[in-house]
């Protein structure tokens, strides 16, 4: 019975999450856009399929995707081995990677629009790669104890020097690929395996200590992504190879007696498990043969995984159904508008009202809860993250709107999150910097993609490769910013109340 009040609970929460995207919708499609959608019975059942989705994939995040990891740390931790404890981080950061779905989407799409000569499995590779290296680095980290920033900082200015040598064709969507890199299944995982690895570790806090590993994943991508088109542009001559996605696709066509419904559900429900599926075997594979110890609760821990199976499932149909073909028309509408305020608009709000449907963030703003024993709030700092990547995704239409090149934005913005960095309170900092990585997932990816490319494809003298890509980009940067100015602010008013006591 308190299984089914907590699963109630999650599903009210999950409605509310909802709520914004549902309403930014409607006032778009019913006020500016002035049209019903065809479908809007199809988007009514696709959202409520959402908000089941949403709270069944908690509660196995909850059941078993979060006791996994930590319980994995901890064992890694006493057996004290740290070959294999960075081995495991390589080949998870790097196993996930090379199969998620987003980045493959974004891979595809610059292979199309390059011509062929950036190349959808080599940047796949890449960018794996860097993930691999990324966890890695971040675990050492964590074993070493150094200060999250120091990394950070370096990585930023690697990132900034190299773009002055990047080809203009690979900047936006290096930056776009750090933001790309981490999975609604990926980043409860890696977040549970750090903060699991800093409680095991003496000396060592949770929340100061355990989040940034999904910081380290965002960060190295847009500097391996960069190596890898100067080495593309550099060497390769011009393409003239016609890539397959341009090519007309052929419908499948069924009969009207095969349950054709039947074979999509198992289809879509295939590549779901596809995805988990290396997760889980690296960590039996680490958990049988190296650990060489049993999985505590090993049926608990069973259902949870069913249940973040079937609710990522249906969270995806859900959005399928309705909301993503939705958005993707709505794009369209606004720039055939020519009212480039309502564009910008669209792009606040869409980006505020997604991310806070955002299943990974929610994930990881309820582990930065927990730990910190409530002293973070989970609800208001998702707030703060929604309003980073609205501002990000409004900013980043602007700049394609007016043409400007995008790595005079993210160095401004990289420059304003070091300041920032020295004046925020310690405990926020590796979690401001994991929100910047946690924002663009299931949810975000796709709306704000089509959007950019979208933008740069309909507004004449703007190139789809160069213009197109790096509202991603824009909606990882953002959040770092008005995070940590949530932990500024907050320690203000704790520092003013203290005074005023006095």
């Amino acid at each position: 019975m308190s299984d089914i009040k907590i699963f109630l609970g999650l599903l009210k929460n999950s409605i509310r999450d909802l709520l914004p995207i549902i309403l930014v919708i409607a006032f778009f499609q019913i006020v500016i856009i002035q049209q019903v959608p065809e479908n809007l019975f199809s988007i009514v059942i696709g959202l409520s399929i959402v908000a089941f989705g949403l709270a069944v994939f908690i509660q196995g995040l909850e059941t078993g995707i979060f006791p996994l990891g930590e319980n994995l740390a901890n064992e890694f931790a006493r057996k004290g081995s740290l070959f294999w404890l960075l081995l495991f981080a390589f080949l998870i950061g790097f196993s996930t990677t090379i199969a998620e779905p987003a980045l493959i989407a974004i891979a595809d799409k610059a292979a199309v629009i390059s011509g062929g000569k950036i190349d959808a499995f080599w940047l796949r590779f890449t960018v794996a790669l860097s993930v691999g290296f990324a966890i890695s680095l971040g675990v050492l980290r964590i074993i070493l104890g150094h200060p999250i920033h120091w990394y950070i900082i370096v990585g930023y200015i690697i990132v900034v020097l190299i773009t002055f040598f990047a080809p203009a064709e690979i900047v936006g969507l290096a930056y776009d690929s750090g933001g790309v890199t981490t999975s609604t299944v990926t980043v409860p995982l890696v977040t549970a395996l750090g903060i699991g690895l800093a409680s095991s570790i003496r000396g060592r806090n949770p929340v100061i200590d355990g989040f940034g590993l999904i910081a380290f994943a965002s960060l190295t991508p847009m500097i391996f992504v960069q190596l890898y088109g100067i080495a593309v542009y550099t060497f390769s001559s011009p393409s003239k190879t016609v890539v397959q996605s341009q090519l007309p696709i052929e419908k499948v066509t069924y009969s009207e007696h095969e349950p054709h419904w039947i074979t999509e559900i198992l289809l879509d429900l295939a590549g779901v498990i596809k995805d988990i599926i290396p997760i889980l075997a690296v960590i039996f594979f680490f958990q049988f043969f190296i650990i060489k110890r049993p999985i505590p609760h090993p049926k608990k821990i069973g259902i949870g995984i069913i249940l973040v199976i079937i609710g990522l499932y249906s969270f995806i149909v859900g959005l399928d159904m309705g909301l993503f073909p939705l958005g993707e028309t709505m794009a369209l509408q606004l720039t055939q508008m020519k009212n480039v305020f309502l564009i910008y608009l669209f792009g606040f709000l869409i980006g505020f009202s997604t991310t806070m449907a955002e299943p990974a963030l929610i994930a990881v703003a309820l582990k930065a809860k927990e730990v910190s024993a409530g002293k973070i709030n989970d609800f208001i700092l998702r707030v703060f993250v929604a309003l980073g990547v609205a501002i990000g995704i409004a900013l980043g239409c602007y700049r394609i709107v007016h043409g400007d090149s995008i790595h005079y934005y993210i160095i401004a913005g990289y420059i304003l999150v070091i300041i920032m960095t020295y004046f925020a309170p310690r405990y926020i900092i590796p979690i401001a910097y994991d929100s910047g990585g946690v924002t663009t997932s299931t949810v975000t990816v796709p709306l704000v993609a089509a959007l950019g490319i979208g933008l740069a494809t309909n507004i004449p003298g703007r190139d789809p490769l160069i213009d197109g890509f790096g509202l991603i980009a824009f909606a990882s940067l953002f959040p770092m910013i008005t995070v940590m100015g949530y932990g500024i602010f907050a320690e203000y008013l704790v520092k003013i109340t203290k005074e005023g006591k006095k």
